[in-house]
């Protein structure tokens, strides 16, 4: 049998589309009807006329689509693909933060899960966070879950960022030694990286940037670039721009994350043979994660 037709003519049978993130692996990248990052594809889902999801990403990326379009179907093809940062956060702390600081507001990163939206008071993206901290009406943001995006808003902001002590295990392995063996390895390359990676490691590259940042920067830079993120988002850029050079960053140890790679080519065909695995969010949490995430697009 030939994968990819079947893919195709049971997305046609079934009206669905397929919509990948910049970090799966190449040949779902290649299969997919667009691609880009976690909310771009959730907010895209929206106008799309086919009926069904298969959201080829992480499990909060699929709910997010679910919160924006809970008329449509939405699909995961790997219902143990997570999010270890997504996970990191515990509902119950967040609300003794919330104790402890009552005056402030809870911004929640989209790289969350829906029960964590719906606690708090307005979502932001890697790229929208500091305007979205600065819109606020308080003095004081608690920010979860990742620590490192919390350090950058702080950098962009005059309000107090509270963070929540959670992480991205991909990017938060960079260090100061890895920019400098870049360096060393790419001496006319420029370096981008995620605001997910250190602290120290944002003001030592030459571009702090989203993944969709990346691909609208990189237009504009005539020298190599070296790909501070997820090893897969170089292969989205090499596409888009096949006459730039690109470099993955820690090229002798690429950083992968590894519930990205748990979508194959199989799975997407037998989510669409077998409609699995839906996503199902209750109604309660999901009006209530939908107000957080409604917040947040009131502003941009």
């Amino acid at each position: 049998m030939d994968i990819i037709k079947e893919i195709k003519r049971l997305k046609k049978e079934h009206n669905a589309v397929i919509i990948a993130h910049n970090y799966q692996l190449p040949e779902v990248q290649d299969i997919a009807d667009y691609l880009g990052d976690s909310l771009e594809l959730s907010r895209l889902s929206r106008s799309l006329p086919e009926k069904t999801i298969i959201f080829c990403g992480v499990k909060f990326m699929a709910e997010t689509a679910k919160i924006l379009s809970p008329e449509k179907t939405v699909i995961i093809p790997e219902i143990d693909a997570g999010c270890a940062m997504a996970a990191m956060t515990d509902i119950d702390e967040l609300m003794k933060m919330k104790q402890n600081y009552p005056d402030a507001k809870i911004a929640a990163y989209v790289n969350t899960t829906a029960e964590t939206k719906a606690f708090s008071d307005i979502c932001c993206t890697s790229a929208n966070a500091a305007m979205i901290v600065n819109s606020l009406d308080t003095e004081r943001v608690i920010f979860v879950p990742d620590r490192n995006l919390a350090a950058y808003v702080a950098s962009k902001t005059d309000k107090t960022i509270i963070p929540y002590n959670g992480y991205c295990y991909v990017h938060n392995q960079f260090t100061l030694n890895d920019i400098d063996d870049a360096r060393k390895l790419h001496p006319e390359a420029v370096i981008f990286v995620h605001p997910e990676s250190p602290r120290e490691v944002q003001e030592a590259a030459d571009y702090v940037l989203s993944t969709g940042g990346m691909l609208k920067m990189a237009n504009n830079i005539d020298k190599p670039i070296i790909v501070g993120t997820e090893r897969e988002m170089t292969y989205r850029m090499r596409k888009e721009y096949p006459d730039k050079t690109f470099y993955v960053f820690k090229e002798n140890d690429p950083p992968i994350c590894t519930n990205m790679k748990k979508i194959t080519l199989n799975k997407i065909l037998s989510a669409l043979q077998d409609n699995k695995y839906k996503i199902d969010i209750n109604d309660n949490i999901r009006e209530r994660a939908f107000q957080s995430i409604n917040a947040m697009l009131s502003v941009t």
